[in-house]
C-alpha cells in the first residue's frame, strides 16, 4: 500500500453513482410494490452497500483500512433506470473515492441478482465518482503568488563542516505547494544576525522560514531572536507541529518551534533535523497557506 503516514487526518468526502437499467415498466411497478420474490430491493441493497462500503479495503488490495463515518445510499427513478447514490464520510488520512464506488456496485449488483428472476434484461452501467472533497487537493494552488524565504540557522553548516538537508527539504515542500522561494541561505545561529535577517526579509516575502536553533541547548537561539519580533503568535500552527512530531517521535516535545506574524509576514521557525524540518512542513501544510488570504482580508 502507498505510504500514508506522512498525513494527516482530514474530513474527506465522496459521492458515485451506479446505474440499473431494467427492460420493462413492470419491473419497476414489482420494485416500488415490493412485489419481487426476493424481497425489498431498495433495502436489501440498501444494506449490501453499507457492508461493502467497510468491507473494501478486503477487496481492493491497495485500498487502507479507515474508519467510515457516514455512508447513504439513495435511489431515483428515471423511467427504465435507477440511479444509485452513495455517500461516504470519513475523517482521516486518504480518501473514500474507492469506498464510495465499491458501495455503489455492490448495490446495483444486488439489485441485479435480485431482479433477475422478474427481468432477463437488467444491466448496470455508469458506476462513477461524482464528487470528491479533502485533503491536500483542496488547498492546491493557495501558494501561488507568494514569496517565501527560506534560512537555515547552524554554526557547524554556515562554517562549511556540514551540508544542509533540511533547508533544501523545505524548499522542496513549497514548491510543491507552488510557493516561489526568492532567498536560500544559511546564517549562524546568532541572535544579533537572525534579528537582523529577520526585519530584512519580512520587507519583500510573505513567509520566512528558519530551520535550526529551536532544540534546548543553549547555543539554539532561534526562538529568543523571533520573539520580541512577532507581533502575534499563532499557537496553534506551533501546537500542529509538535502534535503531528509526537506522533512519529516523542522526543519532538522538547522542540521549541515559533510561529507568528510580522507586519504582513508569517515567520515560522522549525526544527533543524531533516526528519524535523519535513515533518513540520507536512503538519501545516498547505493548510497554513489559507492564513494569507485571512491576512488580506484584515488588510482591507
Amino acid at each position: 500500500m502507498v505510504d500514508i503516514t506522512h498525513k494527516n487526518n482530514s474530513l474527506r468526502t465522496a459521492i458515485a453513482q451506479a446505474i440499473v437499467n431494467v427492460s420493462k415498466l413492470e419491473t419497476i411497478e414489482a420494485i416500488k410494490n415490493h412485489k419481487i420474490p426476493k424481497g425489498n430491493v431498495f433495502e436489501m441493497a440498501k444494506t449490501a452497500g453499507l457492508f461493502a462500503a467497510k468491507r473494501t479495503s478486503d477487496m481492493i488490495p491497495d485500498c487502507h483500512p479507515l474508519p467510515v463515518e457516514f455512508t447513504s445510499v439513495d435511489y431515483a427513478i428515471d423511467g427504465l433506470s435507477i440511479k444509485i447514490i452513495v455517500t461516504i464520510k470519513t475523517i482521516y488520512k486518504t480518501g473514500v473515492e474507492v469506498e464510495a464506488m465499491h458501495a455503489a456496485s455492490v448495490v446495483a449488483l444486488t439489485m441485479y441478482d435480485m431482479l433477475k428472476p422478474v427481468d432477463k434484461q437488467v444491466e448496470i452501467s455508469n458506476i462513477k465518482l461524482l464528487e470528491k472533497k479533502g485533503g491536500k487537493s483542496q488547498y492546491k494552488n493557495h501558494g501561488e503568488g507568494i514569496n517565501a524565504a527560506v534560512i537555515v540557522c547552524s554554526d557547524t553548516i554556515s562554517a562549511g563542516q556540514k551540508e544542509d538537508k533540511a533547508g533544501k527539504a523545505i524548499i522542496e515542500k513549497l514548491e510543491n505547494s507552488a510557493v516561489s522561494i526568492s532567498e536560500y541561505s544559511v546564517i549562524p545561529d546568532e541572535l544579533e544576525i537572525i534579528q537582523s535577517k529577520t526585519k530584512q526579509l519580512c520587507k519583500d516575502n510573505q513567509l520566512v522560514i528558519f530551520t535550526g536553533g529551536t532544540g534546548l541547548s543553549p547555543r539554539d537561539v532561534t526562538p529568543e531572536a523571533l520573539e520580541p519580533l512577532i507581533e502575534q503568535r499563532i499557537p496553534g500552527v506551533e501546537e500542529a507541529i509538535r502534535s503531528y512530531g509526537q506522533n512519529r517521535m516523542p522526543y519532538s516535545m522538547l522542540s521549541r518551534s515559533v510561529a507568528g506574524i510580522i507586519g504582513n509576514t508569517i515567520v515560522l521557525a522549525l526544527p533543524g533535523s531533516t526528519n524535523g524540518a519535513s515533518e513540520s512542513m507536512d503538519a501545516i501544510f498547505p493548510a497554513i497557506l489559507h492564513a494569507f488570504k485571512v491576512l488580506k482580508g484584515a488588510r482591507h
